[in-house]
C-alpha cells in the first residue's frame, strides 16, 4: 500500500464513529439521515485517496450501484426502508466486490442478533403488513466496522 496508513486509519475511525451515530439515531427514530450517507460516501473517497487506492473508486462505485439496483427490489416490496437502502448502498461502496463476503457474514450475524433482540422487546420494532420492522442501521454499522477491523488486521484476505 502506497498511502498514508495513519491518515487511512484515522478516516476509518471517523467513519466508524459516523456509523455508530447512524445506528443510535436509527434505534431511537427509525431514520437514517441523508447527511450521514453522504458523509460516509465522502469519507470513502478520502480513504481511497489517503490509502493510495484510487483504483477502488470506479470499481466500488459500479459495484455499489449494482447492489443498489438489486436492493431496490426489497425496497419496492417494503422489506427494506429507504434509509436502510441508502446506508446499505454506501456500505457496499466501502466493501466493494473484494470485502463483500466478510461484510455479508457480519451483517447476517448482527441482523440475527438484532432480530432476536427485537422479538424479545429489547430493541424497538414495529409490525407492518410486510412483517417485523426493526432498525437495520445498527446491524449495517456493526458489520461494516467489523469489516474495517478484519481488513485492517488481515489486509491480504481480500
Amino acid at each position: 500500500m502506497s498511502g498514508n496508513n495513519a491518515v487511512s486509519l484515522w478516516i476509518l475511525f471517523v467513519a466508524s464513529v459516523v456509523l455508530f451515530c447512524a445506528a443510535i439515531t436509527d434505534l431511537k427514530e427509525f431514520k437514517i439521515r441523508n447527511e450521514i450517507v453522504l458523509l460516509l460516501a465522502g469519507l470513502f473517497v478520502a480513504y481511497a485517496v489517503a490509502s493510495g487506492r484510487l483504483m477502488l473508486l470506479p470499481v466500488n462505485l459500479a459495484f455499489a450501484t449494482l447492489m443498489l439496483l438489486g436492493l431496490l427490489y426489497a425496497y419496492a416490496r417494503e422489506q427494506l426502508g429507504g434509509g436502510d437502502l441508502k446506508l446499505l448502498a454506501v456500505a457496499f461502496l466501502w466493501a466493494g466486490p473484494w470485502l463483500t463476503a466478510p461484510f455479508l457474514i457480519f451483517l447476517l450475524a448482527f441482523t440475527g442478533l438484532a432480530y432476536f433482540a427485537a422479538t424479545r422487546g429489547w430493541i424497538a420494532s414495529r409490525v407492518s403488513q410486510a412483517g417485523l420492522r426493526m432498525p437495520l442501521a445498527p446491524s449495517i454499522a456493526a458489520a461494516l466496522i467489523g469489516t474495517f477491523a478484519a481488513h485492517w488486521v488481515a489486509p491480504n484476505l481480500a
